[in-house]
C-alpha cells in the first residue's frame, strides 16, 4: 500500500513564500513522475508542476518563474517551493506519484494567500 502525505501549507501574505513537501511511503522500489496539482472551489484540479525521476521538470504557465519543483529520490519526497505568491494561488495542493503503472494521490494541503 502506497501513501502520499503532503505538508507545508498554510496562510501567507501576497508576495510571500511557502515550501510544500510530499513524502511517499509503502512497498515499492522506484517512483516515476511526481507532480503537484491544485484545486480551487468550483474549479477543476490542474497541474502546477511535474518532475520525472531523472529531474526534468515542467510547469504551468501561471507559476513559471515563481514556483520550483524538486525531489529527493533517496527520501521518496517531492517539494514545491512557491515564491511571490498571489491570491489566485489559493487552493488545495495535491501531490501525486506514478508507481508501477498506477497513480497515487495525497489528501491535499491548503494554501491560502491573503492579506
Amino acid at each position: 500500500q502506497v501513501q502520499l502525505v503532503e505538508s507545508g501549507g498554510g496562510l501567507v501574505q501576497p508576495g510571500g513564500s511557502l515550501r510544500l513537501s510530499c513524502a511517499a511511503s509503502g512497498m515499492f522500489f522506484n517512483i516515476g513522475t511526481m507532480g503537484w496539482y491544485r484545486q480551487s472551489p468550483g474549479k477543476q484540479r490542474d497541474l502546477v508542476a511535474g518532475i520525472t525521476s531523472g529531474g526534468s521538470a515542467n510547469y504551468a504557465d501561471s507559476v513559471k518563474g515563481r514556483f520550483t519543483i524538486s525531489r529527493d529520490n533517496a527520501k521518496n519526497t517531492v517539494y514545491l517551493q512557491m515564491n511571490s505568491l498571489k491570491p489566485e494561488d489559493t487552493a488545495v495542493y495535491y501531490c501525486n506519484a506514478g508507481i508501477i503503472g498506477r497513480t497515487y494521490w495525497g489528501k491535499g494541503t491548503l494554501v491560502t494567500v491573503s492579506s
